[in-house]
């Protein structure tokens, strides 16, 4: 039987979770990653304020004892004091996987020329991936899916076409995407058919 893919959102907003204006990060992520993902998958979904100690539970709840494959945060990535989900990120990390922070800068800084102030990151904890998305759910989308022309061709690589192998080579989960919104790279050795 195939692993259901078990995936972690988290918000990470002071004024949306006092109510103050209305989450956009995790509607935002869970309306693109039903488009992306090719196959089934479950959500446990957290909006918490900008707290590093709270920040870092959460986290470990979702991947110690959720078992949360994939884990995504929105929100807190800039240089204000406040913003300290990387910083919870790091503090909770086995190992850091630097190139999707790169990545995730790289593709901004096509929008705006402020995304070199990003710092979002990416780490492995136990068998989960754990990536820092920016907060607004245009970038979120043009980071996931990278910058592409006006026929749709790919000029820089969002982060999302090498989680799938990524989660593979963690956990040894298959998962794929549609390929219409972003392409699951793999090496070919990697490759399988997906059981449906």
């Amino acid at each position: 039987m195939t692993a259901i893919l078990k995936i972690g959102l988290v918000s990470v907003s002071d004024r949306a979770s006092s109510g103050v204006y209305q989450d956009q990060g995790i509607p935002e992520l869970e309306q693109w990653l039903k488009q992306a993902l090719s196959a089934p998958f479950e959500l446990e979904s957290r909006l918490i304020p900008d707290e590093q100690p709270l920040i870092e539970a959460t986290l470990k709840e979702l991947v110690d004892d959720c078992h949360c494959h994939l884990v995504l945060t929105t929100g807190g990535t800039g240089p204000a004091k406040r913003d300290v989900t990387p910083d919870a990120t790091l503090a909770v990390a086995d190992r850091e996987m630097p190139g999707f922070g790169e990545q995730m800068r790289q593709v901004s800084l096509h929008f705006v020329p402020t995304a070199i102030l990003s710092r979002q990151v990416a780490v492995i904890r136990g068998n989960s991936l754990i990536l820092n998305l920016p907060g607004q759910p245009k970038a979120i989308k043009e980071t996931l899916e990278g910058v592409k022309d006006a026929d749709g061709r790919v000029l820089v690589q969002g982060i999302f076409s090498a989680v799938p192998y990524c989660l593979q080579l963690i956990d040894g989960i298959y998962i794929d995407t549609n390929p219409q919104v972003i392409n699951a790279f793999r090496p070919k050795s990697a490759r399988r058919e997906v059981q449906s």
